[in-house]
């Protein structure tokens, strides 16, 4: 801190100093009471916005204390509006109960809408009836960098999907003309690795249509209804954003074959795949809104989801022949240092059971194996010792799989 004025000693006696003097004395003390003055005003700035922070501290806690002394509420769904009051289930444990409302609340319900309760199940306000979330973030905002052109060997199946999903949507008056609905959907099915979804990649990165990909292990809950609501949410958001293309990958989760299993989980999956069949070919117009699924095990899906009206086009995707692995060679190594010895067509013939994820796997490491020489060029030697590996790893993938079958 600065000299007080204490501190400073008068030089003149009152009797005897100039007025000059007396001047210079009180400006010195003017100067220290002026630092004086400076050095507290910061101090109480700095005090102001301590005091402000903690005071914002104080705020945020006592919110926060007050929503934990809160009682909980949940979610509950209107079933029907009764002179008597309105009947709501609550989600979860499916319980019923008939509660009062206040008229100015009851013209604000609606069957189907959803409600927040409380704990004696009155209801405390109307929730919002947007679409889960999780249905949301599973439109594609970006276009898969998957051309047809990627894809090599699928010439059959790739006009089938092009005629099924393209052409409705990109030329609907030609099937005006000939006076013929467009087909609703199609199915993929055959061996893992073999090209199903890149197929509907590339159909994502051609059409302009809104996309919008799932799993079919995404729509299996622990709740019930849980899955069923995530269907009908799916649709909703395709029917907003119309046209659409729907890619459900792994299909059979959801719609395998009905059994006489009577545990939970078995019955909301099949509760599920109900709202699927009702969706993909119900009382409601589907619109302009296609629908592209795969599966590995096209002998596990029920009858009920094969027919037509829901998958117009199955489409089997096999492994590829030997010009068509020759192709998918070339395609994956378009980028790659190939010398001169490697010969794409001998490779095709040598690698007879390869899938295009094989191939693929196999340029992969053909590239490692010229990297651990420290070579820039790949020669033919490093493919057959590539497709020598990937065979030996698939058949121990195979005997671990037998051994924990």
């Amino acid at each position: 801190m600065s000299d007080t004025v204490d501190d400073v000693d008068l030089p003149y006696d009152e009797d005897e100093a100039s007025q000059q003097e007396k001047i210079q004395a009180l400006e010195e003390r003017l100067e220290i009471l002026e630092a004086q003055n400076e050095e507290m005003r910061d101090k109480l700035l700095d005090a102001n916005a301590e005091n402000n922070k903690y005071q914002q501290k104080l705020e945020r806690l006592t919110h926060e204390n007050k929503k934990l002394k809160q009682s909980p509420l949940f979610v509950a769904t209107v079933q029907e509006i009764t002179d008597e009051g309105v009947i709501i289930k609550q989600h979860g444990n499916n319980q019923e109960a008939l509660t009062e409302v206040t008229d100015e609340m009851r013209a604000d319900l609606e069957p189907d809408a959803r409600v927040a309760v409380n704990n004696s199940l009155s209801i405390v306000k109307p929730l919002s009836s947007e679409t889960d979330v999780r249905a949301r973030v599973m439109e594609v905002t970006e276009s898969p960098d998957v051309s047809y052109e990627d894809i090599g060997g699928l010439e059959e199946q790739m006009q089938e999907v092009r005629e099924t999903v393209e052409m409705p949507l990109e030329k609907p008056e030609m099937f005006d003309d000939v006076g013929i609905d467009p087909p609703s959907g199609v199915l993929l099915y055959g061996p893992p690795g073999t090209g199903k979804t890149m197929l509907a990649k590339a159909v994502a990165n051609q059409t302009d249509a809104t996309f919008i990909k799932m799993a079919g292990s995404e729509l299996v809950h622990k709740f019930i209804g849980e899955g069923a609501k995530l269907v009908r949410d799916l649709f909703d958001v395709a029917r907003e954003h119309e046209p659409a293309v729907i890619f459900i990958d792994e299909i059979d989760a959801i719609a395998a074959k009905r059994t006489e299993s009577k545990t939970s989980g078995d019955a909301e999956v099949q509760r599920t795949m109900m709202q699927l069949l009702s969706e993909m070919d119900g009382f409601e117009e589907r619109g302009e809104i296609r629908i592209i699924a795969a599966t590995n095990r096209f002998d596990m899906l029920d009858r009920a989801i094969l027919r037509p009206g829901r998958f117009d086009r199955l489409i089997e995707v096999p492994k590829p022949n030997q010009e068509g692995r020759e192709i998918i060679f070339e395609i994956h190594t378009r980028g790659m240092n190939v010398a001169d010895d490697v010969d794409f067509a001998e490779l095709a013939e040598e690698a007879e059971e390869a899938s295009g994820a094989d191939i693929k796997a196999v340029c992969t490491e053909a590239g490692m194996f010229a990297i651990r020489d420290d070579r820039t060029e790949i020669r033919m030697e490093d493919f057959r010792s590539a497709w020598d590996k990937v065979q030996a790893e698939s058949e121990d993938t195979e005997d671990v799989s037998k051994t924990f079958a």
